[in-house]
């Protein structure tokens, strides 16, 4: 069988996969918001359709929230299970749109033609990439290249309530020999990246409470002790003048970057000077002795994502709040342990509380950081052909983000993830018009070929 002729009938039907994914598009399947319950179901319905297209057995399979999506084709070789999401986030602010954004279009731009709209990057057009290799695959052999599973989930933007129950209950039928994830995206917005670590995520909210009621800050001011006052206090402790987190025992578990990794990564050459840039910044603000590619994907953080207390309404009140609050979120790494550290940094906030001043807690989440180990010979045969379709050689990377299906198919199903995807830096991912790059699609359906073709043949 020739992969070459695969590329070709990729590149011949470019057209008609683009017109599938702009259909695929215009459902719009939001997930966190239950008006859209019938959308997601009708993505889910539209994906069983498709695949049972190219001859995969597929069909959805109910869970509280969202369907499944799940289809098998047999084959020789390995078998893979390949995972995507088909939920999108929510469009709001809708003004800031240029265009509705479940009515995708083909635009030209400076840097040539994306696809815009929402779910075009994350995670429709992504997942469709691999869908499209298939297609391509069936079409010129007839069969598929090895035993494939497919597994599209519809509440990852959601937080994903279904997900570990379902793998509980389906895990003999979705054990793979490896799993595929395509929700990533390429380093600087050309290199392929295989991702073979993701930080783990743990969500904090705390209230400071004070007097039992807002109090007029002349009459009490000074003498009164003020939440706002002492919440500021507590989280500007959080780092030190080096940018090291100051919670006790927080840096517990946190490995150094293997060195051949680590030669890899200075190989990348990353520009952090311009990836600040374009934000509007100039100097990483983290542990002042790691490098910036390590701080965004080998290093934990402690950030604060939200305060607010007292008056903040137009005007002016001279108000002494009775609470004061604030958001905190941990991205982890290596073998962080998110519920040891959320003891910790709940022992470490009382510890300087002030008399009369209480807090109160509210988690929002707790996941471990993922680790996927690349002695699998489709981590390798993967990067061995990605090159040829992008013009650099792949790099075995980091994430800063947190994807915890990965982390899921190793402690519930036993197998690796390998991600990769074709994203850009620019998709603006969550963001009004977000876009796909047309490359991106285009040149994610041939990687994906060669990637299925060297697993086939390699792995």
């Amino acid at each position: 069988m020739s992969l070459d002729a695969v590329l070709t009938r990729i590149d011949d039907d470019l057209p008609n996969a683009i017109e599938r994914l702009l259909d695929l598009l215009r459902i719009p399947s939001i997930s966190t918001d239950p008006t859209y319950k019938p959308q997601c179901s009708k993505a889910a319905e539209w994906l069983v359709d498709d695949l049972k297209s190219i001859g995969i057995a597929a069909e959805t399979r109910e869970t509280p929230g969202h369907p499944m999506v799940v289809g098998h084709v047999e084959g020789d070789g390995p078998h893979v299970l390949f995972y995507g999401h088909y939920d999108v986030q929510p469009v709001d602010p809708l003004e800031l749109w240029d265009n509705d954004p479940f009515d995708p279009q083909i635009e030209e731009t400076a840097k040539g033609q994306v696809i815009r709209g929402r779910g075009s990057s994350d995670d429709k057009g992504q997942l469709m990439t691999f869908v499209e290799a298939c297609r391509a695959w069936k079409a010129e052999f007839g069969k598929m290249p090895c035993r494939i599973t497919f597994f599209f989930e519809g509440e990852e933007e959601s937080g994903s309530p279904s997900l570990v129950p379902f793998l509980e209950q389906n895990k003999d039928e979705l054990k793979a020999d490896i799993a595929l994830i395509c929700d990533t995206g390429l380093f600087e917005s050309r290199v392929p990246a295989i991702i073979t670590q993701l930080r783990g995520l743990l969500g904090e909210e705390l209230t400071i409470t004070a007097a039992n009621k807002d109090l007029h800050s002349g009459m009490y001011g000074g003498v009164a002790m003020n939440p706002i006052r002492v919440l500021s206090g507590i989280l500007a402790n959080l780092h030190d003048e080096n940018g090291r987190i100051q919670v006790p025992n927080f840096y517990d578990g946190v490995p150094e970057l293997p060195a051949d990794i680590a030669e890899q990564w200075r190989a990348l050459d990353f520009d952090h000077s311009a990836f600040l840039g374009d934000v509007g910044l100039s100097e990483p603000a983290g542990e002042q002795d790691r490098s910036p590619i390590e701080m965004i994907w080998s290093r934990p953080t402690a950030e604060v994502n939200g305060i607010w207390g007292g008056y903040f309404g137009d005007g002016f009140k001279t108000v002494l709040p009775s609470k004061a609050h604030a958001k905190v979120s941990f991205r982890l790494v290596g073998q962080q342990d998110p519920h040891k550290i959320r003891e910790d940094f709940r022992a470490w906030v009382q510890s300087q509380l002030p008399k009369d001043v209480e807090v109160e807690f509210s988690d929002h989440g707790a996941s471990s950081a993922g680790h996927m180990s690349t002695a699998h010979p489709a981590f390798e045969a993967a990067r061995s052909v990605l090159g040829a379709e992008w013009g650099h050689e792949a790099a075995f990377a980091g994430c800063g983000g947190s994807i915890p299906v990965a982390g899921y198919f190793e402690t519930i199903l036993g197998m690796d993830s390998m991600l990769v995807g074709w994203g850009k830096d620019d998709d603006q991912l969550h963001s009004p018009n977000e876009k796909y790059d047309v490359e991106s699609f285009h040149k994610g359906i041939r990687s994906w070929a060669r990637v299925l073709d060297a697993i086939s043949t390699k792995a």
